[in-house]
Protein backbone atom coordinates (compact mmCIF):
# COMPACT_ATOMS: atom_id res chain seq x y z
CA UNK A 1 0.00 0.00 0.00
CA UNK A 2 1.59 3.32 -0.75
CA UNK A 3 2.16 5.96 1.73
CA UNK A 4 -0.96 8.08 0.16
CA UNK A 5 -3.64 5.40 0.43
CA UNK A 6 -2.59 4.43 3.89
CA UNK A 7 -2.59 8.34 5.08
CA UNK A 8 -5.94 8.53 3.52
CA UNK A 9 -7.38 5.27 4.78
CA UNK A 10 -5.89 5.85 8.34
CA UNK A 11 -7.80 9.69 8.35
CA UNK A 12 -11.20 7.86 7.33
CA UNK A 13 -10.72 5.68 10.19
CA UNK A 14 -9.88 8.17 12.56
CA UNK A 15 -12.76 10.22 11.30
CA UNK A 16 -15.55 7.79 12.42
CA UNK A 17 -13.48 6.27 15.83
CA UNK A 18 -11.71 8.98 16.75
CA UNK A 19 -13.03 12.54 15.21
CA UNK A 20 -11.18 14.36 17.65
CA UNK A 21 -7.64 12.69 17.34
CA UNK A 22 -5.84 15.37 15.10
CA UNK A 23 -7.10 18.10 17.10
CA UNK A 24 -6.06 16.20 20.31
CA UNK A 25 -2.67 15.85 18.95
CA UNK A 26 -2.30 19.23 17.70
CA UNK A 27 -2.86 20.03 21.29
CA UNK A 28 -0.25 17.53 22.46
CA UNK A 29 1.82 18.86 20.24
CA UNK A 30 1.91 22.55 21.77
CA UNK A 31 2.50 21.63 24.87
CA UNK A 32 5.55 19.54 23.89
CA UNK A 33 8.30 21.78 24.62
CA UNK A 34 6.80 23.51 27.67
CA UNK A 35 8.75 23.71 30.58
CA UNK A 36 8.84 21.66 33.86
CA UNK A 37 6.85 24.66 35.92
CA UNK A 38 4.32 25.15 33.32
CA UNK A 39 3.42 21.67 32.08
CA UNK A 40 2.81 20.88 36.50
CA UNK A 41 0.59 23.64 36.35
CA UNK A 42 -0.94 22.51 33.44
CA UNK A 43 -1.85 19.10 34.99
CA UNK A 44 -3.11 20.67 38.07
CA UNK A 45 -5.68 22.89 36.61
CA UNK A 46 -6.57 19.56 34.18
CA UNK A 47 -6.70 17.77 37.07
CA UNK A 48 -8.69 19.96 39.27
CA UNK A 49 -11.67 19.68 36.76
CA UNK A 50 -10.92 15.80 36.52
CA UNK A 51 -11.09 15.52 40.09
CA UNK A 52 -14.78 17.53 40.31
CA UNK A 53 -16.63 15.49 37.19
CA UNK A 54 -15.77 12.34 39.17
CA UNK A 55 -16.74 13.39 42.66
CA UNK A 56 -20.24 15.06 41.06
CA UNK A 57 -20.69 11.81 38.06
CA UNK A 58 -19.20 8.44 39.41
CA UNK A 59 -21.00 7.35 42.33
CA UNK A 60 -18.63 5.56 43.83
CA UNK A 61 -16.02 8.70 43.79
CA UNK A 62 -19.00 10.54 44.79
CA UNK A 63 -19.43 8.39 48.14
CA UNK A 64 -15.67 8.04 48.57
CA UNK A 65 -15.07 11.55 48.52
CA UNK A 66 -16.82 12.46 51.39
CA UNK A 67 -15.76 9.91 53.44
CA UNK A 68 -12.25 10.78 53.45
CA UNK A 69 -12.84 14.46 53.50
CA UNK A 70 -11.61 14.85 50.04
CA UNK A 71 -12.68 18.42 48.06
CA UNK A 72 -11.16 17.82 44.54
CA UNK A 73 -12.42 21.85 43.80
CA UNK A 74 -9.64 23.23 46.40
CA UNK A 75 -7.04 20.62 44.66
CA UNK A 76 -3.59 22.00 43.99
CA UNK A 77 -0.80 19.23 43.84
CA UNK A 78 -0.13 15.92 44.14
CA UNK A 79 -0.23 15.93 47.52
CA UNK A 80 -3.61 16.27 47.99
CA UNK A 81 -4.57 13.00 46.52
CA UNK A 82 -3.10 11.07 49.61
CA UNK A 83 -5.83 10.83 51.57
CA UNK A 84 -7.79 8.76 48.60
CA UNK A 85 -7.03 4.80 48.94
CA UNK A 86 -5.22 3.38 46.50
CA UNK A 87 -7.19 1.18 43.91
CA UNK A 88 -6.18 -2.15 42.20
CA UNK A 89 -7.49 -4.31 39.40
CA UNK A 90 -9.75 -6.21 42.01
CA UNK A 91 -11.18 -2.98 43.21
CA UNK A 92 -12.04 -1.42 39.67
CA UNK A 93 -13.76 -5.32 38.93
CA UNK A 94 -15.94 -4.98 42.40
CA UNK A 95 -17.40 -1.68 42.22
CA UNK A 96 -17.41 -1.24 38.16
CA UNK A 97 -20.66 -0.12 37.87
CA UNK A 98 -20.36 2.78 40.63
CA UNK A 99 -17.55 3.55 39.43
CA UNK A 100 -18.73 4.56 35.90
CA UNK A 101 -19.97 7.95 35.82
CA UNK A 102 -23.89 8.03 34.91
CA UNK A 103 -23.70 11.54 33.19
CA UNK A 104 -21.00 10.96 29.99
CA UNK A 105 -23.19 12.14 27.02
CA UNK A 106 -20.58 11.23 23.82
CA UNK A 107 -19.78 8.06 22.37
CA UNK A 108 -17.98 5.30 24.62
CA UNK A 109 -16.68 1.73 23.49
CA UNK A 110 -16.49 -1.38 25.63
CA UNK A 111 -12.47 -1.76 26.70
CA UNK A 112 -11.72 -5.06 27.84
CA UNK A 113 -8.30 -6.04 29.69
CA UNK A 114 -7.23 -9.15 31.84
CA UNK A 115 -3.67 -8.42 32.26
CA UNK A 116 -0.77 -10.68 33.26
CA UNK A 117 -3.25 -10.88 37.01
CA UNK A 118 -5.77 -12.67 34.80
CA UNK A 119 -8.48 -10.58 36.04
CA UNK A 120 -10.92 -9.37 33.50
CA UNK A 121 -11.79 -6.07 33.60
CA UNK A 122 -14.34 -4.35 31.21
CA UNK A 123 -15.36 -0.73 31.30
CA UNK A 124 -16.60 2.15 28.94
CA UNK A 125 -13.78 4.20 27.55
CA UNK A 126 -15.37 7.80 26.16
CA UNK A 127 -14.37 9.35 22.50
CA UNK A 128 -11.91 11.84 23.72
CA UNK A 129 -10.16 8.97 26.28
CA UNK A 130 -9.37 6.92 22.94
CA UNK A 131 -8.61 9.46 21.16
CA UNK A 132 -5.93 11.56 23.40
CA UNK A 133 -4.35 8.08 24.26
CA UNK A 134 -3.75 7.55 20.45
CA UNK A 135 -2.82 11.49 19.75
CA UNK A 136 0.37 11.29 22.59
CA UNK A 137 1.04 7.63 20.97
CA UNK A 138 0.95 9.54 17.94
CA UNK A 139 3.68 12.36 19.53
CA UNK A 140 5.77 9.68 20.84
CA UNK A 141 5.83 8.22 17.07
CA UNK A 142 6.82 11.75 15.72
CA UNK A 143 10.09 11.72 17.93
CA UNK A 144 11.39 8.62 15.38
CA UNK A 145 10.13 10.37 12.51
CA UNK A 146 7.24 7.56 12.15
CA UNK A 147 3.36 7.99 11.28
CA UNK A 148 0.88 5.32 12.74
CA UNK A 149 0.06 4.72 9.30
CA UNK A 150 3.56 3.84 8.06
CA UNK A 151 4.14 0.11 7.16
CA UNK A 152 4.87 -1.83 10.15
CA UNK A 153 5.44 -5.20 11.35
CA UNK A 154 3.17 -6.47 14.75
CA UNK A 155 4.04 -8.92 16.95
CA UNK A 156 1.61 -9.68 19.33
CA UNK A 157 -0.39 -12.49 21.12
CA UNK A 158 -3.00 -14.61 19.16
CA UNK A 159 -4.34 -18.07 19.14
CA UNK A 160 -6.81 -17.53 16.78
CA UNK A 161 -9.02 -20.10 14.29
CA UNK A 162 -8.83 -20.04 10.50
CA UNK A 163 -11.81 -17.96 9.94
CA UNK A 164 -10.61 -14.62 12.53
CA UNK A 165 -6.84 -15.59 10.86
CA UNK A 166 -8.80 -14.32 8.07
CA UNK A 167 -10.20 -11.10 9.43
CA UNK A 168 -7.37 -10.28 11.39
CA UNK A 169 -5.33 -10.47 8.12
CA UNK A 170 -8.07 -7.55 6.29
CA UNK A 171 -7.88 -5.66 9.41
CA UNK A 172 -4.17 -5.46 9.23
CA UNK A 173 -4.34 -4.55 5.48
CA UNK A 174 -6.45 -1.58 5.95
CA UNK A 175 -4.34 -0.46 8.57
CA UNK A 176 -0.99 -1.23 6.93
CA UNK A 177 0.15 -3.68 8.79
CA UNK A 178 1.25 -7.61 8.97
CA UNK A 179 1.59 -9.52 11.67
CA UNK A 180 3.29 -13.34 12.40
CA UNK A 181 1.22 -15.72 13.14
CA UNK A 182 3.52 -18.86 13.41
CA UNK A 183 7.24 -19.19 13.78
CA UNK A 184 8.24 -21.79 11.10
CA UNK A 185 11.00 -20.80 8.69
CA UNK A 186 9.07 -20.17 5.90
CA UNK A 187 7.06 -17.90 8.05
CA UNK A 188 10.52 -15.95 9.55
CA UNK A 189 11.36 -15.45 6.58
CA UNK A 190 8.00 -14.11 5.07
CA UNK A 191 7.76 -11.45 7.66
CA UNK A 192 11.15 -10.26 7.01
CA UNK A 193 11.23 -9.60 3.65
CA UNK A 194 7.92 -7.71 4.84
CA UNK A 195 10.06 -5.75 7.20
CA UNK A 196 12.28 -4.56 4.46
CA UNK A 197 9.72 -2.22 3.17
CA UNK A 198 8.73 -1.31 6.67
CA UNK A 199 8.75 2.15 9.01
CA UNK A 200 8.79 0.15 12.58
CA UNK A 201 7.98 -3.03 14.03
CA UNK A 202 5.86 -3.04 17.53
CA UNK A 203 4.43 -5.80 20.01
CA UNK A 204 5.87 -7.79 23.33
CA UNK A 205 9.54 -7.35 23.75
CA UNK A 206 9.90 -10.71 24.08
CA UNK A 207 8.75 -11.99 20.94
CA UNK A 208 10.82 -8.97 19.26
CA UNK A 209 13.90 -10.82 20.87
CA UNK A 210 13.05 -14.25 19.54
CA UNK A 211 12.25 -12.68 15.90
CA UNK A 212 15.56 -10.85 16.09
CA UNK A 213 17.30 -13.70 17.09
CA UNK A 214 15.73 -16.02 14.42
CA UNK A 215 16.44 -13.30 11.87
CA UNK A 216 20.24 -13.09 12.82
CA UNK A 217 20.34 -16.82 13.34
CA UNK A 218 19.48 -17.10 9.61
CA UNK A 219 21.73 -14.39 8.33
CA UNK A 220 18.25 -12.49 6.83
CA UNK A 221 19.53 -8.79 5.90
CA UNK A 222 17.07 -6.72 7.25
CA UNK A 223 17.07 -2.91 6.58
CA UNK A 224 17.58 -0.57 9.90
CA UNK A 225 13.63 0.50 10.62
CA UNK A 226 13.20 3.47 12.71
CA UNK A 227 11.76 2.27 15.22
CA UNK A 228 11.22 -1.03 17.30
CA UNK A 229 9.23 -0.67 19.97
CA UNK A 230 8.67 -3.68 22.99
CA UNK A 231 5.22 -3.07 25.12
CA UNK A 232 3.56 -5.02 27.80
CA UNK A 233 6.85 -6.70 29.37
CA UNK A 234 9.99 -5.89 30.91
CA UNK A 235 12.78 -4.87 28.16
CA UNK A 236 16.12 -7.00 29.15
CA UNK A 237 19.18 -5.90 27.90
CA UNK A 238 19.89 -9.14 25.87
CA UNK A 239 16.53 -7.69 24.14
CA UNK A 240 18.64 -4.74 22.44
CA UNK A 241 22.18 -7.07 21.11
CA UNK A 242 19.75 -9.07 19.13
CA UNK A 243 17.22 -5.92 17.83
CA UNK A 244 20.25 -3.72 17.24
CA UNK A 245 21.98 -6.58 14.97
CA UNK A 246 18.87 -7.63 13.28
CA UNK A 247 17.04 -4.45 12.87
CA UNK A 248 19.47 -1.34 13.34
CA UNK A 249 18.13 0.09 16.64
CA UNK A 250 17.36 -1.06 20.51
CA UNK A 251 13.92 -1.99 21.91
CA UNK A 252 11.99 1.60 22.74
CA UNK A 253 9.77 1.05 25.97
CA UNK A 254 6.29 1.99 25.60
CA UNK A 255 4.86 2.02 28.92
CA UNK A 256 0.93 1.68 29.72
CA UNK A 257 -1.90 -0.41 30.53
CA UNK A 258 -5.46 -0.10 28.78
CA UNK A 259 -7.15 0.70 31.74
CA UNK A 260 -4.74 3.46 32.20
CA UNK A 261 -3.41 5.10 29.13
CA UNK A 262 -0.46 5.63 27.79
CA UNK A 263 1.97 6.50 30.89
CA UNK A 264 5.48 6.95 29.63
CA UNK A 265 7.38 6.74 25.93
CA UNK A 266 10.82 6.47 25.55
CA UNK A 267 12.64 9.16 23.29
CA UNK A 268 15.77 8.18 20.78
CA UNK A 269 18.00 10.03 23.54
CA UNK A 270 16.77 6.96 26.04
CA UNK A 271 14.53 9.44 28.52
CA UNK A 272 11.49 7.46 29.14
CA UNK A 273 9.22 10.50 29.21
CA UNK A 274 5.66 10.59 31.32
CA UNK A 275 2.71 11.79 29.38
CA UNK A 276 1.81 14.96 32.05
CA UNK A 277 -0.50 15.97 30.15
CA UNK A 278 -2.44 13.13 30.82
CA UNK A 279 -1.32 11.00 34.24
CA UNK A 280 -0.46 11.56 37.20
CA UNK A 281 2.41 9.32 38.25
CA UNK A 282 3.05 8.80 42.05
CA UNK A 283 4.85 6.16 43.85
CA UNK A 284 3.66 4.22 47.41
CA UNK A 285 5.77 3.47 49.62
CA UNK A 286 6.81 0.16 48.71
CA UNK A 287 7.60 1.73 45.12
CA UNK A 288 4.73 0.61 43.37
CA UNK A 289 3.77 3.10 40.71
CA UNK A 290 0.11 4.95 41.16
CA UNK A 291 -1.83 5.98 37.57
CA UNK A 292 -4.65 8.79 37.91
CA UNK A 293 -5.69 9.20 34.18
CA UNK A 294 -6.88 12.84 33.40
CA UNK A 295 -8.97 11.82 30.56
CA UNK A 296 -10.92 8.77 32.18
CA UNK A 297 -14.06 10.54 32.69
CA UNK A 298 -16.49 7.57 31.67
CA UNK A 299 -14.91 5.64 34.44
CA UNK A 300 -12.16 7.44 36.65
CA UNK A 301 -8.88 6.08 37.15
CA UNK A 302 -7.99 7.15 40.19
CA UNK A 303 -4.76 6.59 42.43
CA UNK A 304 -4.64 2.82 40.45
CA UNK A 305 -1.85 0.54 41.80
CA UNK A 306 -0.79 -0.94 38.61
CA UNK A 307 1.34 -3.85 40.50
CA UNK A 308 4.69 -2.46 38.95
CA UNK A 309 8.22 -1.36 40.84
CA UNK A 310 9.48 1.41 39.17
CA UNK A 311 12.20 4.26 40.00
CA UNK A 312 11.03 7.84 39.03
CA UNK A 313 13.59 10.42 38.57
CA UNK A 314 13.22 14.36 38.51
CA UNK A 315 16.51 14.83 36.35
CA UNK A 316 15.95 16.60 32.63
CA UNK A 317 16.23 14.13 29.40
CA UNK A 318 19.23 15.84 27.20
CA UNK A 319 16.36 16.03 24.52
CA UNK A 320 15.51 18.93 26.08
CA UNK A 321 11.85 18.01 26.50
CA UNK A 322 10.92 18.62 30.27
CA UNK A 323 8.61 16.19 31.09
CA UNK A 324 9.38 13.88 34.29
CA UNK A 325 11.11 10.58 33.94
CA UNK A 326 10.55 6.95 34.22
CA UNK A 327 14.55 5.88 35.18
CA UNK A 328 13.79 2.07 35.43
CA UNK A 329 10.65 -0.55 35.37
CA UNK A 330 11.52 -3.39 37.49
CA UNK A 331 8.50 -5.42 36.67
CA UNK A 332 5.75 -6.36 38.33
CA UNK A 333 5.87 -7.07 42.53
CA UNK A 334 4.40 -10.06 41.51
CA UNK A 335 4.15 -13.51 43.68
CA UNK A 336 6.91 -14.33 46.33
CA UNK A 337 9.57 -16.81 46.24
CA UNK A 338 9.17 -18.99 49.28
CA UNK A 339 12.15 -19.98 50.53
CA UNK A 340 12.40 -22.57 53.71
CA UNK A 341 12.42 -19.77 56.35
CA UNK A 342 11.05 -16.67 54.79
CA UNK A 343 9.77 -14.98 51.83
CA UNK A 344 11.50 -13.12 49.44
CA UNK A 345 10.00 -10.61 45.99
CA UNK A 346 9.81 -12.35 42.90
CA UNK A 347 11.83 -9.29 41.41
CA UNK A 348 14.87 -10.80 43.30
CA UNK A 349 15.94 -12.50 40.24
CA UNK A 350 15.59 -9.01 37.79
CA UNK A 351 18.14 -7.70 40.32
CA UNK A 352 20.52 -10.76 40.14
CA UNK A 353 20.60 -11.01 36.52
CA UNK A 354 20.59 -7.05 36.91
CA UNK A 355 23.79 -7.01 38.81
CA UNK A 356 26.02 -9.72 36.64
CA UNK A 357 24.85 -7.86 33.70
CA UNK A 358 26.13 -4.15 35.10
CA UNK A 359 29.43 -5.34 37.09
CA UNK A 360 30.50 -8.55 34.52
CA UNK A 361 28.47 -7.80 31.30
CA UNK A 362 27.28 -11.03 31.13
CA UNK A 363 23.91 -10.95 29.60
CA UNK A 364 20.90 -13.90 30.14
CA UNK A 365 17.65 -14.46 29.12
CA UNK A 366 16.29 -16.62 31.61
CA UNK A 367 12.63 -17.79 33.50
CA UNK A 368 12.36 -18.83 37.07
CA UNK A 369 9.76 -21.65 38.22
CA UNK A 370 9.12 -22.59 42.10
CA UNK A 371 7.68 -25.91 42.15
CA UNK A 372 7.97 -26.71 45.95
CA UNK A 373 9.04 -24.34 49.07
CA UNK A 374 12.88 -23.77 49.77
CA UNK A 375 13.80 -24.81 45.74
CA UNK A 376 13.34 -23.14 42.41
CA UNK A 377 14.34 -24.12 38.68
CA UNK A 378 16.43 -21.24 36.90
CA UNK A 379 16.22 -21.88 33.13
CA UNK A 380 19.10 -19.79 31.08
CA UNK A 381 19.08 -19.79 27.27
CA UNK A 382 22.35 -20.62 25.54
CA UNK A 383 25.21 -22.67 26.10
CA UNK A 384 26.84 -24.11 28.96
CA UNK A 385 28.90 -21.83 30.36
CA UNK A 386 30.55 -22.32 34.32
CA UNK A 387 31.39 -18.04 34.15
CA UNK A 388 27.98 -17.61 34.06
CA UNK A 389 26.98 -20.57 36.34
CA UNK A 390 29.76 -18.56 38.96
CA UNK A 391 27.71 -15.22 38.36
CA UNK A 392 24.85 -16.25 38.77
CA UNK A 393 25.52 -18.12 41.75
CA UNK A 394 27.53 -15.54 43.48
CA UNK A 395 24.23 -13.38 43.02
CA UNK A 396 21.88 -16.29 44.61
CA UNK A 397 23.89 -16.32 47.71
CA UNK A 398 23.92 -12.76 48.44
CA UNK A 399 20.34 -12.41 48.00
CA UNK A 400 19.14 -16.23 49.14
CA UNK A 401 21.88 -17.88 51.05
CA UNK A 402 20.92 -21.35 51.75
CA UNK A 403 17.17 -20.79 52.24
CA UNK A 404 16.11 -21.29 48.73
CA UNK A 405 17.91 -24.26 46.49
CA UNK A 406 18.35 -22.72 43.07
CA UNK A 407 19.11 -25.47 40.08
CA UNK A 408 20.28 -23.65 37.13
CA UNK A 409 19.37 -25.68 33.78
CA UNK A 410 20.69 -24.03 30.41
CA UNK A 411 18.53 -24.69 27.67
CA UNK A 412 19.51 -24.25 24.20
CA UNK A 413 16.17 -21.98 23.03
CA UNK A 414 13.38 -21.33 24.81
CA UNK A 415 10.11 -22.50 22.98
CA UNK A 416 8.77 -19.65 21.38
CA UNK A 417 5.02 -18.23 22.99
CA UNK A 418 2.41 -15.95 21.58
CA UNK A 419 1.53 -14.46 24.64
CA UNK A 420 3.40 -12.41 27.53
CA UNK A 421 6.44 -13.78 29.28
CA UNK A 422 6.51 -13.90 32.62
CA UNK A 423 9.85 -14.36 34.37
CA UNK A 424 8.94 -15.72 37.05
CA UNK A 425 6.13 -18.49 37.74
CA UNK A 426 5.11 -20.01 40.81
CA UNK A 427 3.61 -23.53 40.92
CA UNK A 428 2.92 -23.66 44.63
Amino acid sequence: MNDGLAKRLFELGAKVRNPSLFQLYDELKDTEWLNRQQLQDLQTEKARKFLCFAGESSPFYRKLFGEVGFKPNEYSGVSDLFCIPELDKLSLIENNASIHSDNIFEKVRLAETSGTSGQSLSFNRSERWDSLNRAAMMRSYDWYGVKPWDRNGYLWGYNISRKQNRKVKLLDMLQNRFRLFGYSSDEIDAFARKLCGASFLNGYSSMVYEVARLINEKGIDVPALKLVKGTSEMIMDIHHVESIKAFGCRVTSEYGAAEAGLIAFECPYGGLHINVENVIVEQNSEGEILITNLESQSFPIIRYNLGDIVSLSEKFCSCGRAHPLVSEIQGRKGNNVHGLNKKYPALTFYYVFKNIALEHEILVNYKVVQKEIGKVIISIEGELSSITIDRVQEQLDQYFGLDVECDLVFVKKFEITQKKSQYFESNL
